[in-house]
């Protein structure tokens, strides 16, 4: 729009001109300066080209043949003979409200051989064909050197010819007296289409500066075809017309996104477009570069255009229109989520269909613009009186609005016509209405169509201007009602692509109830339900949807399933969605179902629906059926006959409330399954239990720790284990410092959890000898205090990580003195642990060595423990006779243990003689033995 770039012809010289601010001409002024590319404005000028109108001269060393501007930053491809010229847009700024456009040469690319007929140009893709080979490229930036010598050198970049053993797709053809010699025909994609041998030499002609571009090349299609690929047979006349390369954006993407703010246009795919006279050929060459449709004409074609909505081709007296796929291809790249159970898009592979045949007389150019298809037609004289009539009469049906202007002096016969395009919600309205006509015959055809018009809808959303459009809330609305449609359509017809039901569904913002309304006759006993309908329901009812079907839509859909697919009624039963179905005609289907197919969910189904009905004998006779053990694996089938979420929010079910009165060690084991089935993670089941018996977030209830016991003695995960052991842990504390008893009776004793689970250890004797002088207190929480004292009994539990929990024990009188001692023990800390003792309990020092001192710190005995009881013994004297016991105990086993020499030389000098001598004695009269 900024400038309009022309081939012109002037006494056999071919001229490459740019017409710059020529919206000028058509606001009345006449002024014109002309310039060559790149010339220095005069200040002198500067004031008048305001109103002037610019023409750029381009000098090229050869005659331009044809030409592309980028639509994306609008960079100019010229191609010539043996190579494509780059010319850059420059917007020079000459004073504060004057900015002209200008351009600059900045890279050739040389290519041997190569006689382009037209070329494509798109976000630095090139797309450029000869009579019949199509050569797609994409120009890359390469990381500049720091080295500035070194990359002006480089400048110059030569690909490698890859070495093949056909001769050279573009030497010139031998034509000898009958014959023609052809290529074959080839398709090569990506990394393999280096191999069609058209070398390529990149010359920079930039002037250099700092941030000179360098670039190279990358081939992604090569396509040569043979004059003999007409489906009409040999032809002389083919060859390609009409490449183009179309961009599609992102911005106006998100169909939900209505308040983006007006950003630049990021890209988002690339198609690139070109057509035999039979045939159309549409290509993704975007993230991947593959073939989408393929364009069969009902006749010759001229020319051809490529829009994101519709292929318009004019043949030598048709206006024809085609769908394309650009928008389903451009959803995927743009969307992970399409094909999935949440978002959906018709296939890219669909089959294309004509839209509207409009009849014209001889049309020779077409182009495109926004909603307007200009079209340039030229008659001979004697079709003009012949067919005038005729035309007018199909021009004034089909086109919506065409105007014709003939000038009077010109060559006689041409017409230009300008026709506007039917609205896309108009041509969306037409498309639905004709998908009625094959409604009850449950045909692919209404899925195609209404795909078709879906597509449609698609492609003006994502549209750049699909934000500032009149039409905004009415394609929202028809992009809706098309997923609802389609819905619709997968739901009733008996299709293999049953399962895209539910992401059309979710997309199109209708309640489980609506759809029911849509789908479901009324008062039909004997309606047939497909596949689609039961998979989208199905899904629906087993996620968390926010949403409750009254009670006759719910008995309604247990009536559906009961008739196409009743294994599937327990589960549904469990939904949140279904918490007002009547419970009395729920179990008439269930025992209908359990005549024919019995199972533990079914039967726990059974007895959750009598507790909804209030009738306990049911219940009772139900979950009397089977045992506990395997009641709670039945939970696993259906996690929801316990617990449901609602908005991230886990509410407890009728029957975990029931059973936490009446059967809580099921209700654990039940969770306990859970758990190690994958069906619930740890932080849910605190929700769940601390939803269950309405404690705090901060209180922890006794049901919780219970269901932490029983995981401790199944688990296996060492992350999750160590995990639980600080869970437990530090509730124990808690308990043990707050002075707190459980609200509940704990289901699991100290002796039962050292008996089941390894991970509570045998309480050690010299913890129990502490703990015999205990006080009174203590015997209220006995249990908690050994619980804990028997998990750090174990070698489970990590120590380190546990110090911070046990912090507000370690005073606490024998308890404290019981962990402060054990926690120094599993650190190694053995005369710690010596010191603790004999400064608390020096009763259990001596039991404490037997059973803790062995092998590597049997040393202890007397290097730590002898010297500290002389020591301490002296210090008392005979007031304390507990120490004198224990230092007895322990010159007995070191004179065991030690030879007479050692034993001696540890004995204190100022010690009475005869309190030590029968321990000499002893050690002497075993070495004698000995």
């Amino acid at each position: 729009g900024d400038y309009l770039v022309t081939i012109e012809e002037k006494s056999k010289a071919t001229f490459l001109r740019a017409y710059t601010n020529w919206r000028c001409m058509s606001a009345g002024s006449s002024r014109v300066c002309v310039r060559m590319v790149g010339h220095k404005m005069e200040e002198s000028y500067s004031e008048t080209l305001k109103e002037q109108m610019s023409i750029v001269e381009m000098p090229l060393s050869d005659p331009p043949l044809c030409i592309s501007c980028c639509p994306v930053n609008g960079d100019l491809l010229v191609g010539c003979k043996n190579k494509l010229v780059m010319f850059c847009l420059k917007y020079l700024v000459i004073k504060q409200n004057l900015t002209v456009l200008d351009f600059e040469r900045s890279l050739i690319l040389h290519m041997d051989n190569f006689v382009p007929a037209e070329v494509a140009f798109c976000a630095r893709h090139i797309a450029v064909t000869t009579e019949l080979d199509v050569l797609i490229l994409k120009l890359e930036l390469v990381e500049q050197s720091a080295d500035r010598t070194e990359q002006c050198a480089h400048n110059v970049g030569v690909l490698e010819k890859p070495v093949d053993g056909n001769p050279s797709s573009h030497t010139s053809q031998l034509e000898l007296d009958e014959f023609i010699i052809c290529q074959k025909p080839v398709e090569l994609l990506g990394e393999e289409s280096k191999l069609c041998e058209i070398p390529i030499t990149l010359e920079s002609t930039e002037l250099p500066t700092a941030d000179t571009k360098r670039f190279q090349v990358r081939y992604l299609l090569f396509r040569r075809f043979t004059p003999d690929q007409s489906p009409f047979g040999f032809c002389e006349e083919t060859k390609l017309h009409s490449v183009q390369l179309l961009p599609v954006y992102r911005t106006g993407g998100s169909v939900t996104a209505c308040e983006e703010t007006e950003n630049e246009r990021e890209l988002l795919s690339l198609f690139c477009f070109f057509s035999l006279p039979h045939v159309g050929y549409l290509y993704s060459v975007g993230k991947l570069v593959e073939l989408i449709s393929t364009y069969q004409y009902s006749e010759k074609s001229e020319q051809a255009v490529l829009t994101p909505q519709f292929l318009h081709v004019i043949t030598s007296e048709k206006l024809q229109c085609f769908t394309v796929r650009c928008s389903a291809a451009a959803a995927r790249d743009e969307d992970p989520y399409i094909d999935t159970t949440v978002k959906a898009c018709p296939p890219v592979a669909l089959d294309v269909c004509t839209l509207r045949m409009q009849l014209f007389i001889g049309p020779r150019a077409i182009c495109h613009f926004k909603n307007h298809i200009i079209l340039l037609t030229k008659a001979d004289s004697e079709d003009i009186t012949e067919r005038r009539r005729p035309t007018r009469r199909m021009l004034s049906r089909k086109a919506d609005s065409i105007k014709s202007r003939t000038n009077s002096e010109s060559e006689p016969g041409w017409n230009l016509y300008i026709i506007n395009t039917v609205s896309t919600v108009q041509l969306y309205r037409e498309m639905v209405d004709y998908s009625r006509t094959y409604e009850n015959v449950k045909t692919e055809s209404c899925i195609h169509l209404l795909s078709e018009a879906h597509l449609l809808v698609r492609a003006a959303i994502m549209d750049p201007s699909f934000l500032k459009s009149d039409e905004k809330e009415e394609l929202l609305r028809a992009f809706r009602e098309s997923c609802a449609f389609l819905g619709d359509c997968y739901s009733r017809f008996d299709t293999k692509d049953y399962h895209l039901a539910l992401p059309y569904y979710r997309m199109s913002g209708l309640s489980m109830t609506e759809v029911l309304k849509r789908l479901v006759s009324e008062g039909d006993e004997i309606q047939t339900y497909e596949r689609g309908l039961i998979f989208y329901l199905t899904h629906s009812l087993n996620e968390d949807l926010n949403e409750e079907l009254s009670k006759e839509s719910a008995n309604k859909v247990l009536q559906i399933f009961c008739v196409a697919d009743p294994v599937q009624l327990p589960h549904i039963l469990c939904s949140p969605c279904m918490t007002n179905v009547c419970p009395l005609t729920a179990v008439k289907y269930l025992q209908k179902v359990e005549k024919m197919m019995p199972s533990v969910v079914l039967t726990l189904t059974k007895a959750f629906m009598a507790l909804k009905m209030g009738d306990l004998m049911m219940y009772e006779h139900e979950m009397d059926s089977y045992k506990e053990t395997i009641l709670a694996c039945g939970f696993i089938g259906q996690p929801k006959l316990l617990r449901q979420c609602k908005e991230g929010i886990v509410i407890p079910t009728e029957f975990a409330v029931h059973l936490k009165e009446m059967q809580p060690g099921l209700l654990v084991a039940a969770t306990v399954a859970l758990h190690e089935n994958n069906k619930i993670e740890l932080e849910e089941a605190d929700m769940f239990f601390k939803a269950l018996c309405s404690n705090s977030e901060n209180t922890v209830p006794q049901l919780l720790v219970d269901f932490w016991e029983a995981l401790l003695v199944v688990c296996s995960q060492e992350e999750i284990l160590q995990e639980l052991l600080l869970r437990v842990t530090s509730q124990y504390v808690w308990r043990i410092s707050k002075q707190q008893l459980p609200e509940t009776k704990p289901l699991k004793t100290t002796e039962d959890l050292i008996n089941s689970c390894n991970h509570f250890g045998l309480i050690f004797p010299w913890v129990t000898s502490i703990m015999s002088m205990g006080t009174p207190s203590d015997k209220d929480y006995h249990e908690d205090i050994s619980k804990l004292q028997s998990l750090l009994c174990s070698q489970s539990i990590n120590i380190a990580s546990a110090l911070p929990v046990l912090e507000p024990l370690t005073e606490a009188g024998d308890v404290g003195l019981t962990i402060r001692v054990l926690c120094s023990t599993r650190l190694g800390k053995y005369e710690e642990a010596i010191e603790q003792l004999l400064e608390k309990c020096p009763d259990a020092a001596v039991s404490y060595a037997q059973h803790e001192l062995k092998d590597d710190n049997r040393a202890l005995w007397w290097n730590k423990l002898l010297p500290e009881l002389c020591k301490r013994a002296r210090l008392t004297g005979n007031d304390s006779p507990v120490l004198i016991s224990s230092l007895k105990e322990t010159l007995s086993f070191v004179a065991m243990e030690l030879e007479l020499r050692d034993f001696l030389s540890l004995l204190p000098e100022d010690g009475t003689a005869a309190f030590f001598l029968p321990h000499l004695l002893h050690c002497s009269q075993r070495k004698l033995l000995t």
